[in-house]
């Protein structure tokens, strides 16, 4: 099962003298509310999901306003806010800005020891990101098997998917004092999956035409980390092509500090 995560404090994120103290504090509300979360599969690399007008959102968008009249309205952020500058800056901003938390809240050991606590990830400097963004929506698509590592991790994960309570929260980090504290754009939990239960995703035949095949390190570390899974806990079957997310660590320590929060930045 899936579902948002509430409160935002299980969170640590930088406070307000992060800069020079190294001190988090609990995340506090979010900026965004989570509407859903979508556990899907299928038989290539899974991208621009909601340029497909087979998605489930996409043809209830197109069903409600078949005018073309705009279903979201965003209120305008100050201009050289953080987030400003991440809706309206490059890929290279964006890839050096968008941040993942991940905690395992529930699991077996050897995937708490191999994710780690608290684990946080810049993830387009860890993984190879495309941005989709169109009039109605801001997609991100985070491509796993772009990293060796992460490629393991989460394949010795997917071994034990069925025992695993994640929480994924995302934010934009604060790099400098004007920016801090941070502030978490949303989170969400998932727990006792069943890759059984996934829906099959049907590519759009406009799509992408990205679904190349990964290199052979890449694919060498994912049958590392899916042969070990199984040596110690098999899972009859078990899908491979199953969307998902992994972290890496950074050497940020968690702290409890409280602060004050300062919306006008973001």
């Amino acid at each position: 099962m899936a579902g948002r995560l509430h409160p935002g404090d299980y969170f640590m994120v930088r406070g307000p003298e992060y800069l020079t103290t190294k001190t988090k504090i609990p995340g506090g509300e979010y900026l965004l509310r989570p509407l859903g979360f979508d556990w899907i599969k299928g038989s290539t690399k899974i991208a621009e999901v909601l340029k497909n007008r087979k998605n489930r959102v996409r043809k209830a968008i197109d069903e409600e306003f078949p005018d073309g009249d705009k279903p979201f309205q965003q209120s305008k952020f100050p201009e050289g806010s953080l987030v400003d500058q991440f809706l309206n800056g490059d890929d290279g901003f964006k890839n050096s800005r968008l941040k993942l938390i991940a905690n395992i809240v529930k699991g077996p050991w050897i995937v708490r020891k191999a994710v780690g606590e608290q684990a946080v990830c810049i993830i387009g400097r860890a993984l190879s990101c495309k941005y989709c963004v169109e009039e109605n929506f801001f997609e991100v698509d985070v491509d796993i098997g772009s990293s060796m590592v992460a490629s393991a991790i989460v394949h010795l994960a997917f071994g034990y998917i069925s025992m695993l309570t994640v929480d994924l929260a995302f934010l934009i980090e604060g790099q400098s004092e004007s920016e801090l504290p941070e502030r978490l754009l949303g989170a969400f939990r998932f727990s006792d999956l069943n890759p059984a239960c996934a829906s099959l995703y049907e590519p759009s035949p406009y799509g992408s035409t990205d679904n190349l095949q990964s290199s052979l390190p890449t694919r060498l570390w994912k049958s590392i980390g899916q042969g070990f899974s199984q040596l110690l806990h098999p899972v009859p079957g078990a899908q491979e092509n199953i969307s998902t997310v992994g972290a890496v660590h950074d050497n940020e320590t968690s702290e409890l500090k409280e602060g004050s929060e300062d919306t006008k930045k973001w």
